[in-house]
């Protein structure tokens, strides 16, 4: 079994630690109130075997456990500055000490375990550690300038984990009889309802980043995690495969008058992410169930699945919105043809101008990133299950920091706002949905506020959102009372992606920037784009985008029906708002508005029409392939453990990766999709789960990679839906298998037929064990070298 969940709390003396208290003695007898108390969850699938035999504990076998610290107190500096990457080992029985706790990272071990306890509930899977005594270690003491305090007992730990079996062999009369490797994940008593269907959410957006600039403009990726909120499994397959998520990614900027709230701007878009390869993860807290789930090809039911921000802005990961129907989700499998392509530093990334991020010019504005995942399932799923509809919860915001005014950085505020768009960040407004025609095509928003500048004076400011129609929006008239006079007209759209080819556009020529013409009457006022029969590439509202229209009025605001026309097809229809239609003011705009965004319809509700005409529906994804991996290997291990007693290996490289993808040279297995060219033919590789696969050359015939720390390998792609890869590894004389979800760097031996795991080296972050190299062999439990 190893641990599924957990949390374990050090009771620290820090006197103790500090050389104020370093006489020896029972920590015990020590006040109460002169421990500190240090929290920790431990990491999910911590590879810290224990053995179990009838329910009954035998003991846990060498390991470790990641700490993720949720608390802090005033530490030592070594320590303090590896708070972030504790773990717990469990040591060999040659070892003086049963346990330590070290740096995951560099081996530093900081304190040694003495005293502890094991107990196990086999009705929970319940696994805890109890009665350990915290000792100061030699290496730590050194440290400190203190080393006659090494073995000097500084405080208790204790940890109470959720284990999981990763293998269950039944015994007759004594002898191994079978063998079953259950799933890795599966959910809990006390874990959230799933919703029925497949449901797949943005559950958060941890970080930013600016990858590029070019000119007046800088490039930007927002890093996301999905969740599948649903009782049903994700498709995640790859392209060419056309069932799978994709996601636009937004940037939005709030500002304006005294408390900048007057208006929400969409400031930058990007292209599209296709999603490919789940992995399974926990972060939104769902319970991960891996049962009946196809892992990696699938979001599983409660899984999570990251991507890195850096990644959310590679090139070539990313295409045309042009491609797709978001509604349906239907594409072609080439809807990311980057082929007669020139990158500049901006290309496909969130594009923003300079002036809309600089805080001189932007002083108290405040920024919100987005992504939306659609999904062909949902639209299939929705069609069949109407009572099961989930596509209209797909997006979800974040407030970010903005820093700097020529290159920026970016912190994130607060937690995410799940499922939700960004357009109801917008303090003191009305936000109210359009949904033209249920079932055939997706949903709107509409957002306004009025606020008085001055006296007399009414400003409004009207936001108009497309979530996911795919007819798209071509103009929006507001009535206007007699007499009304107007000043400060104004029209706002986000910046558009030049044309390239094999962008989906008409052409090949790009949507258009062209703002909207707008025509005064006496009783409206209108904005409109070019029609479709004009131009295909017009600059209409298409999905992911937000558009603005302003004025100023000298007549109060009063209830009024605001006119939406679309572009491709569809009879306009009315939705509510606030226009300057004179008489008495209900209600009086306040100029210093403290309300928040209320959102006044549901998912599925349906706004009121005065047309009765019918739309022709939009077309319907037909293609939902199943692809059967065919990988040999079943062993599913998610966690690294780390060796710390193994020699330092030489080193063989020094780079540090830089994200400047480039295309791979000749042929291109899916296993090395997301590397990163480093110069000089050398390229590294990281998977979305954050582990590394490492620095790697190609010879003349691209089948053949120099690894920096395996050697020379000749490779086969598995095509097995998992990105999987044979391996000829030269060193050994062995084939071996691996793909991201098995994920490396577990591998399976042909000629061992076991499942071996291949060390990293703890003092070369993103390298392996060379020369030797160590792998632990799971059919036998030892380390091996090879």
């Amino acid at each position: 079994m190893i641990v599924a969940s957990g949390s374990a709390t050090m009771d620290l003396d820090l006197d103790r630690i500090n050389g104020i208290s370093s006489t020896t003695g029972r920590l015990e007898t020590a006040p109460s109130g002169k421990l500190s108390e240090l929290h920790f969850t431990v990491a999910p699938n911590s590879f810290f075997p224990v053995l179990v035999f009838n329910n009954l504990l035998r003991g846990p076998k060498p390991g470790s456990m990641g700490l993720v610290p949720q608390n802090n107190v005033a530490l030592p500096p070594a320590l303090s500055a590896s708070l972030n990457r504790l773990a717990i080992e469990k040591i060999g029985p040659s070892d003086p000490f049963d346990m330590s706790v070290r740096d995951a990272m560099s081996g530093f071990v900081f304190f040694n375990i003495q005293g502890n306890h094991y107990d196990y509930d086999a009705s929970s899977q319940s696994f805890g550690i109890h009665g350990g005594r915290l000792l100061i270690s030699k290496e730590f003491a050194t440290a400190l300038g203190r080393r006659a305090d090494a073995g000097l007992v500084v405080g208790k730990i204790s940890v109470r984990t959720t284990m999981q079996p990763i293998e269950i062999t039944q015994l007759v009369n004594g002898k191994p009889n079978s063998m079953v490797l259950p799933p890795l994940s599966q959910r809990g008593p006390g874990a959230p309802t799933l919703v029925p269907g497949p449901d797949i959410i943005v559950g958060d957006l941890p970080d930013m980043v600016q990858v590029g600039n070019a000119g007046s403009q800088v490039g930007l990726g927002v890093a996301t995690t999905s969740c599948n909120n649903g009782d049903q499994p994700v498709n995640f397959f790859a392209l060419p495969n056309t069932d799978h998520p994709f996601f636009p990614q937004n940037f939005y900027r709030m500002s304006g008058g005294a408390d900048n709230t007057v208006r929400i701007e969409q400031i930058g878009q990007a292209w599209i992410k296709h999603t490919f390869g789940a992995d399974e993860g926990d972060d939104c807290d769902l319970g991960c169930n891996t049962n009946n789930c196809t892992q990696f090809s699938q979001l599983c039911p409660g899984c999570s699945d990251p991507y890195l921000a850096d990644e959310n802005g590679f090139y070539n990961l990313l295409g045309s919105r042009a491609w797709v129907n978001p509604f349906t989700g239907a594409m072609p499998s080439t809807a990311a043809n980057h082929n007669g392509h020139v990158h500049d530093g901006v290309s496909h990334r969130i594009r923003v101008n300079v002036d809309d991020l600089n805080t001189t010019l932007n002083a108290g504005a405040t920024y919100f990133a987005e992504a939306a995942y659609l999904d062909p399932l949902e639209y299939t799923w929705c069609q069949a299950h109407p009572g099961q509809c989930n596509m209209y919860n797909n997006a979800s915001y974040r407030k970010f920091l903005v820093s700097g005014t020529t290159s920026f950085t970016f912190s994130p505020v607060g937690q995410a706002v799940r499922m939700q768009p960004a357009i109801m960040a917008w303090t003191g407004a009305t936000i109210n949905q359009v949904q033209p025609d249920p079932g055939n095509d997706g949903i709107s928003f509409v957002g306004y506020k009025v606020t008085s500048p001055a006296p007399g004076v009414y400003h409004y400011e009207y936001a108009v959102y497309n979530y996911n129609l795919d007819r798209s929006i071509q103009s929006f008239s507001v009535p206007l009372g007699a007499g009304a006079n107007l000043s400060n007209i104004g029209f706002h759209a986000p910046p558009q992606e030049p044309g390239w080819a094999n962008d989906g556009t008409f052409n090949n020529q790009g949507y258009s920037s062209t703002s909207w013409a707008v025509t005064q009457a006496s009783d409206s006022i209108t904005w409109n784009s070019e029609t479709f029969a004009q131009n295909q590439n017009a600059n209409a509202i298409r999905f992911g985008t937000l558009y603005n229209f302003r004025f100023d009025a000298d007549q109060p605001p009063q209830s009024a029906n605001a006119t939406i026309g679309f572009f491709k097809t569809g009879a306009p229809i009315t939705v509510a708002v606030q226009g300057p239609m004179g008489g008495e003011v209900t209600p009086t705009p306040s100029p210093t508005p403290t309300a928040t965004a209320t959102a006044t319809a549901t998912a599925t509700s349906t706004a009121t029409a005065t047309a009765t005409f019918t739309p022709t529906p939009t077309p319907t994804a037909t293609h939902t392939p199943t692809p059967t991996p065919t990988a040999t290997a079943t062993h599913t291990p998610t966690a690294t453990p780390t060796a710390t007693r193994t020699p330092t290996p030489t080193p063989t490289a020094t780079h540090t990766p830089t994200p400047t993808p480039t295309a791979t040279p000749g042929l291109h297995p899916a296993f090395f999709s997301g590397e990163v060219s480093l110069g000089n033919g050398v390229y590294y590789l990281q998977f979305p789960n954050g582990t590394p696969f490492g620095y790697y050359s190609y010879l003349t015939d691209p089948r053949w990679i120099y690894h920096f720390d395996m050697g020379y390998e000749y490779w086969f792609d598995a095509n097995d839906g998992n990105s999987g890869i044979y391996f000829y590894d030269f060193a050994s004389n062995h084939f071996f298998y691996t793909s991201p979800s098995f994920p490396f760097p577990y591998l399976y031996d042909f000629s061992l037929n076991t499942v071996l795991y291949y060390f990293p080296d703890p003092n070369r972050p993103g390298h392996y064990t060379a020369n030797p190299r160590y792998f632990y062999n799971f059919a036998t439990g030892q380390i091996i070298t090879m």
